[in-house]
């Protein structure tokens, strides 16, 4: 009897440190990206969806808009960050938007791709609150691109 209490004592052990071990790595569980669908929408493997938070990239295939400025190229640059590649997705408040689509900040590796996308001008930092984590670096990152007149800053001015 003494044995089985023991094995029953060490598997809820197990139990206990492998659940506190997902738990605690939960923000690492990595979602393989199977198509870019533009500079700021993608799609899982699994199906789903995601729509960056805290950035607006220009349209490819808006319904009103067209294709907007510097939108093919933007897709073009989030398919070559995340595109066949293993991302991990972090939330902020809000997790679906209108379109069901999943609100998330994106990462390959120790890549912000979120902010990549605005400091090397293929995105605009925009404040949709209250997903607003990030919202303070972004926009310095989009004032950088300005004055230095990547992407789309220089691309698109009238």
């Amino acid at each position: 009897m003494g044995f089985i209490l023991i094995g029953a004592a060490l598997l809820a052990a197990l139990y206990f440190y492998l659940a506190s071990r997902y738990l605690a790595n939960k923000d690492t569980v990595l979602f393989l990206v199977s198509f870019v669908i533009d500079g700021d929408t993608i799609l899982l493997e699994s199906g789903e969806s995601v729509r960056y938070l805290g950035i607006d990239a220009p349209e490819t295939h808006h319904p009103r808009r067209g294709l907007e400025c510097h939108g093919a190229e933007a897709t073009e640059r989030n398919r070559e960050l995340v595109e066949g590649k293993s991302v991990r997705l972090e939330s902020d408040t809000t997790n679906r938007d209108a379109y069901r689509r999943l609100l998330r900040y994106v990462y390959v590796g120790n890549t912000f791709v979120n902010a990549v996308l605005v400091e090397e001008g293929f995105a605009y930092s925009s404040y949709y609150p209250p997903d607003t984590k990030y919202y303070q670096s972004l926009l310095a990152l989009e004032l950088e691109a300005e004055v230095a007149g990547r992407g789309l800053w220089s691309a698109c001015q009238s």
